[in-house]
């Protein structure tokens, strides 16, 4: 990322409601996180009710790290003695299942029953991989694609938000 680059970062959260406590800094700071640890696959920041970052890890991660709330978290980027930060990690040839709504994801379709899907199953178009429940409401969530699940990236009866990733399949797989 080019300085011009980080900047208009900076200025765009800048203007973000609930994001006031963004500054270059903190995006310099965040961009050198990603440059130099591999396992982090990326970072959201969010404002007014969500307000915080998430932090999303490579499959080497395992998952999604726990929301922080306020402002950019203070901790150390750079390694050792300052050493120069790590080559960008290529994309991953994962393909992600994302929540459609904000809700309580359930693995299976009532307690105790089997899971709609494991890790290393083939899933097609139209499966159902899950339930999201929102207000009441039991949503069934469908594959949009064919492959093979990788990665189940949260807890049955945890609470999703919406767009956090659900599963991670290989469509090559």
């Amino acid at each position: 990322m080019t300085p011009d680059e980080i900047q208009q970062i900076a200025d765009l959260l800048a203007k973000t409601p609930g994001t006031k406590g963004v500054d270059l800094k903190d995006v310099k700071r965040l961009v050198e996180l990603l440059r130099a640890s591999p396992e982090v696959g990326s970072i959201e920041v969010k404002g007014m009710f969500g307000t915080g970052v998430v932090i999303t890890r490579t499959a080497h991660g395992l998952g999604v790290a726990p929301m922080m709330h306020g402002t950019m978290p203070s901790m150390p980027l750079a390694g050792p003695a300052g050493e120069s930060a790590a080559p960008v990690v290529p994309a991953s040839p994962l393909k992600e299942i994302k929540s459609p709504m904000v809700g309580t994801y359930y693995a299976c379709p009532e307690p105790g029953a089997e899971a709609y899907v494991r890790v290393g199953q083939r899933v097609t178009p139209g499966q159902t991989v899950c339930i999201v429940e929102a207000m009441k409401i039991m949503n069934e969530i469908e594959a949009e694609l064919s492959g093979v699940v990788r990665e189940i990236c949260v807890d049955d009866a945890q609470p999703v938000e919406y767009g956090q990733v659900l599963f991670r399949v290989d469509p090559n797989g």
